[in-house]
């Protein structure tokens, strides 16, 4: 069995955005969902502590390489920024966040 590799990060959301940016995810565009499914994550959540997002997902193996954007993921970005802090590129700015202790 391949190791699992739990990930996990933080972003922050502007200040009166925290419904559209639940309402936006609600509605997940179908063919983003599959392009994540497609690069073996699962177990995504995305969670709010006030303005605040912690991020988690696991994948089969070791640590991946940040990979190249794609169009989906680029116009999703895009779509999202009104309501994150982002770079000038529309990535959300985030932080890693530090796994210190795991029990199964």
């Amino acid at each position: 069995m391949a190791d699992l590799t739990r990930v996990s990060w933080v972003m922050h959301l502007k200040s009166g955005h925290e419904e559209a940016y639940r309402r936006k995810h609600d509605d997940i565009w179908p063919e983003l969902a599959e392009a994540i499914r497609a690069d073996g994550i699962r177990n995504y959540s995305i969670f709010r502590y006030g303005l605040t997002l912690f991020a988690y997902y696991e994948h089969e193996g070791p640590p991946r390489p940040v990979r190249p954007r794609d169009d989906i993921r680029l116009r999703w970005h895009e779509w999202m920024a009104p309501h994150m802090q982002t770079h000038p590129d529309n990535r959300p700015v985030s932080e890693t966040v530090e796994e210190v202790f795991h029990i199964d």
